[in-house]
This record gives structure tokens, C-alpha cells and sequence, in this order.
């Protein structure tokens, strides 16, 4: 290894703590040992073949082939003065790629996002999405090799494949062009900086597949936990990676664990039952899929109440799932964020989010079978477009899942000098069904009226 060789190695250990740096140095020798035996030299001289087939078998586990083939092309780009030196190149690869910054990532990933056959320029090809699918798709697989799905169950789910390319379109929308249309490294390097899941998701790619643990780089979480969803019977809306996506969208302190409180396809279509499962959890995230297969949904910050005034703040939002992955969050215009209502006579009855009475940026009304979504241009609590294929769309399924700690019992004893609650008041279904058998609701008429907290 050469002079100027040894003191770029040695700069790029320097970013790593002393106890992580020869599990660096010693990346080299792993390969080898994986690979049956020595393959290379001391300095690691080898033909492009050899080579080549090491990356594979190494990353072969975890990534598509062709995810492999770009990891090796962009490490063997390190060091073009000294093309044989494969261990100096893969220590400084490891380096930028764990611990470089925006500026050192960029180059990475321009070269892994090129086609084999491409000239090294600045390209559309930038903007290309197979390498984000290429390593999206890596990265989920680790999480179930390594068995980090944290509960959630793949087979119970929607397809993987389209989850990847929705979530691939989705990040590199977000990537900046040049007048010409065209991505340059300063595109991708704000790009890269803005959008963490860039260099995280190489991050693991990187670790896992080429076996660098560091200390004090606990492997991260994905996923939020799910628990308590009775899975058996379910075909559940989500998706791994766009519960990949959504989850990073909540606000700190409501991200995990997820529950499954509402389903169609589990308690049928009910209302109340809805409204049930919406008004004991704390904050929901609603998914709801129309006749003509769109996804999108809300997140609502707070439990839902059945009252005649909007509710929640500003941390609520819209999305969409499908046709596109999307987030809109609130513009400040107004403070509609959401709004429940049944059996009233003069209010709209039904759930909605974002805009107003008869235009909300997502309503779905009490009858349960039909929705709309009226936001022409754009909705004035969002600044969302129109979520479902239709402007009125029919519903064909729903879910609803609490999100963040459940929040805690409460007493049957409220405060001095006030009973327990009516059994009315705590289970909107059982009133429901006392009306349905023509049962007389007596103390509906002899409450005292609640006052507006507002």
C-alpha cells in the first residue's frame, strides 16, 4: 500500500471510535473468510471477476443481484489511481458511506444510481428510481432475515413489490433538478442531506450485508411495534415499506406501538362501531381504500369526540398510500382538523378532516358506504389534492389503527360528587343497538348539558 494510499485510509479510520476500527480494517479479511478462503493478496490485488463474485456472495443475502453489482462498481471508484488496492478502497467506502457527510455520500450514490453502461456525468439517471428499489427492497429483506419486523406480519399484508415502488417514486420526488431537468451532485447532495432515509437505508444495506458492527450502533428500528392485532382473518391495508414511510410522519412521543382497533373486513360496516374503536385509543391513524382502488387516509392527534365543533391541531395530516405516497400537513389557513358528528339533525353527520361542511379534505359519512373528497385545487386545512379516484367515492374497506402509548383506563368514579358514567357514554355501539330494539334512551333527557371546553 502506498504512501498517499495509507494516509487516505488513515484519515477515514480516524472518523470511527478506536475500539471500531479494526472491525473496518478487518472487513477485508471477513469477505475473504466468507468466500471459503483467500481469494486476493496481501494488498488485496484481484482480477474485476473475483472481486466481483466476493461482493455478490457477501451481499448476496440480503440484496437483489443487481444491488450487489452497484455496491462493488461504487467501491471499486474510491481510489481510481490505484485500482488494484481493493482493501484500501473498501476501508474508504465503509468510511464515506457510515460516516461521510452529504458531500462524501453524493458521489456513493450518483454512482450506484447509474446504469452499468453510463458515461460518469451528471444525468436524468440521478433521478432514476431502480436504485432506490434496488435498495429499499434490501433493506426490507433484512428486516425479516434479521427478524425485525417487531410484529407486524408480511403475509398478512399487501404485496411488498409495489410498496417498494411506491416508496422509491416517492423519495426521489423529492430530488431537486437543474433548469435542464437534469440531477447534478448538488442535487443530490441537498437531496441526501434533506431526506435521512437515503443514508440510512445504505447504512444498513452496508452493515449488515457486509458484516461491520459497530459499537454504540444499535441496528435501528424501522418499524414500530405492533401488537394486540388479531391478524387471523385479516388482509391488512398496509404494507411493510409504507409503514416505513408513515411511521417516521408521526410526531415524536405518538410513533409506536401501532393497534388495529378497526377493520371492515374484522367487524363489518358500522358506524358506531367506527366510532367506538376511534373515541377510546388516543391518536388514530385512519387508512381507508375506495371501489376504485385508492388508498389514503389521516392521522388524527387527539381521541375523536362525537361533537358538532372541529377538533384536534396542527399536528394532524392527510396522505395518500395509492396511487402515490404522499404526507399534507396542516397550512395554517384554518383549524378544521377534524370532525365527528351522528345523529344530529342539523350538522353534517359523519368523519371528516381538513376543509369544510360539504368539502372536507377527506369525509366519509355516517352510512358508512359512501365519502368524498372535495379539495379543488387543493384542500384549505392541507393543501391536499383529491385523495380518492372520484371526487364522491363508495368505500371498500377501512382500518383504523391507534398509534403511540394507550392511554390510561378511566376511573369509574369521576370527580367528587359525579357518578359513574352511563353505560351510553361509554360504549357508542350499545346505544345503537338499544335504539335499533325500539328501547327508550330515558337518560338522554335528564343529563345536565355538557359545557364547551372551548
Amino acid at each position: 500500500m502506498g504512501n498517499m494510499e495509507s494516509v487516505a485510509v488513515q484519515k477515514r479510520l480516524a472518523r470511527f471510535r478506536p475500539e471500531d476500527r479494526p472491525v473496518v480494517e478487518g472487513a477485508f479479511d471477513r469477505l475473504q473468510t466468507g468466500a471459503g478462503g483467500p481469494l486476493w493478496g496481501p494488498w488485496g490485488n484481484s482480477n474485476p471477476g473475483d472481486a466481483a463474485r466476493l461482493f455478490q456472495a457477501s451481499l448476496g443475502s440480503v440484496a437483489p443481484a443487481s444491488m450487489a453489482r452497484r455496491v462493488y462498481r461504487c467501491m471499486r471508484s474510491r481510489t481510481p489511481a490505484a485500482p488494484g488496492a481493493v482493501r484500501e478502497q473498501l476501508v474508504i467506502f465503509l468510511a464515506d458511506t457510515l460516516r461521510g457527510t452529504a458531500e462524501e455520500r453524493a458521489p456513493l450514490v450518483l454512482t450506484m444510481s447509474r446504469p452499468e453502461a453510463a458515461t460518469p456525468r451528471a444525468s436524468r439517471v440521478g433521478r432514476s428510481p431502480r436504485f432506490l428499489e434496488d435498495l429499499i427492497s434490501s433493506v426490507v429483506q433484512i428486516l425479516v432475515l434479521r427478524e425485525r419486523l417487531r410484529g407486524w406480519k408480511p403475509e398478512k399484508m399487501g404485496e411488498i413489490s409495489p410498496g417498494v415502488k411506491l416508496l422509491a417514486e416517492q423519495m426521489c420526488s423529492e430530488l431537486k433538478t437543474t433548469e435542464t431537468g437534469e440531477s447534478d451532485i448538488s442535487c443530490l447532495e441537498d437531496w441526501i442531506f434533506r431526506i435521512s432515509q437515503v443514508s440510512l437505508y445504505l447504512e444498513i444495506l452496508v452493515t449488515e450485508g457486509l458484516n461491520v458492527s459497530l459499537s454504540g450502533r444499535p441496528a435501528p428500528d424501522l418499524l414500530p411495534p405492533c401488537r394486540e392485532t388479531p391478524w387471523d382473518g385479516l388482509r391488512c391495508l398496509l404494507d411493510i415499506p409504507t409503514v416505513m414511510f408513515l411511521a417516521p410522519q408521526l410526531p415524536d412521543g405518538l410513533a409506536a406501538p401501532w393497534r388495529l382497533v378497526f377493520s371492515t373486513r374484522l367487524h363489518g360496516e358500522s358506524f358506531t362501531r367506527m366510532v367506538a374503536g376511534l373515541s377510546r385509543h388516543g391518536p388514530t391513524l385512519l387508512l381507508i381504500k375506495d371501489t376504485k382502488g385508492h388508498v389514503f387516509g389521516g392521522f388524527a392527534s387527539h381521541a375523536w369526540e362525537l361533537k358538532p365543533q372541529f377538533q384536534g391541531d396542527s399536528r394532524c395530516f392527510l396522505f395518500t398510500v395509492s396511487p402515490k405516497l404522499r404526507v399534507f400537513s396542516t397550512t395554517g389557513y384554518n383549524d378544521h382538523f377534524m370532525y365527528l358528528n351522528q345523529h344530529q339533525q342539523t350538522m353534517p353527520n359523519g368523519l371528516g378532516m381538513g376543509g369544510q361542511h360539504d368539502y372536507f379534505g377527506l369525509w366519509l359519512d355516517s352510512d358508512f358506504g359512501r365519502g368524498h373528497s372535495r379539495a379543488r385545487p387543493t384542500c384549505t386545512t392541507y393543501g391536499s389534492p383529491q385523495l380518492s379516484a372520484e371526487e364522491d367515492f363508495s368505500l371498500d374497506s377501512m382500518e383504523v389503527w391507534a398509534v403511540g402509548k394507550p392511554p390510561e383506563p378511566e376511573d369509574e368514579q369521576g370527580e367528587e360528587g359525579v357518578g359513574k358514567r352511563s353505560v351510553l357514554d361509554m360504549d357508542p355501539e350499545v346505544q345503537a343497538i338499544m335504539e335499533m330494539t325500539g328501547k327508550s334512551l330515558h337518560s338522554q333527557g335528564l343529563r345536565e348539558p355538557e359545557e364547551d371546553p372551548d
